[in-house]
């Protein structure tokens, strides 16, 4: 559960903006903002909210309550049980596995809404060159920063990774001069490569870092590759969404971790 905390950190921003919604007559701002990352082995989860205006300072819509929705795997559609207020889950572990195709369906309203995905398979042979390594500080404006350590995968295949580093220790020990930064933790797209190469400079603190590789379907990266922080209200409807009849992301991925020191 651990991948899932961090991962409502890292797309809340995303997020927010698929749950707000301009003042006028559109028909799009009566479709819902589905939130589900979908882990092997893990219980299933789903999270529904309305959309609500930019005006609001809340950080999402109200929740959804009261739907019926169902996740089919290609042999078997599951009934999700409302855990919580917006929150629908079903909780055999077994459930999802690699390989299988998973699509909600949910009605809202007068449309029905889908969203689908696949559950790719577990990263294999994550690595890492050096388990701790000690930095002076980040690199200055006008040098060329040195690389400090090498993280490497299988990917034959060229498929979509995301490497999630997570600092436990918090902000108590800055590495760089970032200003009044206080995000502790961050992903990085890989770009399909297999291999990652890191510098200072990409670590605004200092700390023993949990390291973890996603092995994630494409929904992910174009939400990942969308520039939001720029969104206007104008835009907001183009936000990359795998959602039919709805806005935000329904998607499967798998993870590795490994820790990583920055001393």
């Amino acid at each position: 559960m651990e991948i899932k905390k961090y991962l409502l950190l890292a797309l809340g921003a995303m997020l927010l903006l698929f749950s707000c919604k301009k003042d006028t007559a559109n028909t799009t701002t009566t479709l819902p903002v589905v939130e589900a990352y979908l882990l092997a082995g893990h219980p299933l989860s789903v999270k529904l909210y309305q959309q609500k205006s930019l005006t609001d300072t809340a950080k999402y819509g109200a929740a959804i309550t009261g739907l019926q929705l169902t996740v089919f795997d290609g042999s078997n559609t599951v009934q999700l049980t409302e855990s919580a207020k917006g929150t629908y889950t079903y909780s055999d572990t077994t459930f999802l596995t690699t390989g299988k195709t998973y699509t909600l369906t949910f009605k809202y309203l007068a449309n029905t809404v889908t969203a689908k995905t696949i559950m790719p398979a577990k990263p294999e042979g994550f690595a890492t060159q050096y388990i701790s390594v000690s930095v002076a500080g980040a690199s200055t404006p006008n040098s060329v920063p040195d690389t400090i350590n090498r993280f490497t995968w299988t990917n034959p295949d060229s498929i979509n990774h995301v490497l999630v580093f997570k600092n436990p220790d918090g902000i108590s020990f800055p590495l760089n001069n970032r200003g009044n930064n206080t995000i502790t933790d961050f992903e990085i797209n890989t770009e399909r490569k297999s291999v990652y190469y890191v510098t200072p400079n990409i670590f605004p603190f200092y700390g023993h870092y949990k390291v973890i590789l996603l092995r994630v379907n494409q929904e992910y990266i174009d939400l990942l590759k969308s520039n939001t922080s720029r969104s206007t209200s104008q835009n907001l409807v183009n936000t990359p969404t795998n959602v039919v009849n709805g806005f935000g992301i329904f998607t499967a991925m798998q993870a590795d971790t490994l820790s990583f020191n920055v001393l």
